[in-house]
């Protein structure tokens, strides 16, 4: 079920990124092309009205950047500071890392469930985008469903870490002179070694 889930999630994350690059680039093509002196061409093409494509646009890059927030949680992405939580002893690391995780994912609930407040009271009116008409409520549903599933990806996240000690972590395998594991992996003595190298 869970890899449904992250085919489901990265699925949507490509899709609301590749129809949101088509778009900008018909339009752009579009409202060049209309400026071209050519009549029959220029007729047919001002006959086509793209001026909700912004508009869409945008929503599209709204529930992206709500979903990758979420992928970014699970795959160890998301920038962190953690310099000084990497030197604390072993017993107070991890109890800084759970409670890191568990309130990054008691932040995201109460946004997933403002949010939801919000399209509800949204539901019950007539508000409507302005180009393309479509109802606010569908608009705003990114913020409870990107946020819930934001918060479901640290608990998953804390379930992980007390279950083997290890953060979810961005593959780094691509970086050379990096041992495999990444840069938690790295360790003083390794950096002498490799800048002697």
């Amino acid at each position: 079920m869970l890899k449904l889930l992250d085919r489901l999630e990265e699925w949507l994350i490509a899709s609301f990124m590749a129809g949101a690059t088509l778009l900008i680039f018909v339009a752009v093509v579009h409202r060049y092309a209309s400026a071209l002196p050519i009549p029959a061409v220029q007729d047919w093409l001002l006959k086509i009205n793209l001026s909700w494509a912004q508009e869409l646009c945008i929503y599209l890059f709204i529930w992206m950047a709500k979903f990758g927030a979420a992928y970014g949680v699970r795959t160890g992405i998301h920038v962190g500071v953690d310099v000084l939580v990497n030197q604390l002893p072993r017993r107070p690391r991890a109890a800084l890392i759970v409670f890191g995780l568990l309130a990054g994912a008691l932040f995201t609930g109460v946004i997933g469930t403002l949010g939801a407040g919000l399209v509800w009271d949204i539901a019950h009116t007539q508000q409507v985008s302005a180009d393309l008409e479509l109802p606010m409520w569908i608009v705003y549903l990114a913020i409870p469903c990107g946020s819930y599933l934001m918060c479901f990806r640290f608990l998953q996240a804390t379930a992980s870490f007390l279950r083997t000690g290890a953060l979810p972590h961005h593959d780094a395998i691509g970086v050379e002179r990096l041992p495999q594991g990444g840069a938690d992996a790295l360790h003083p003595a390794d950096l002498r070694t490799e800048s002697r190298r």
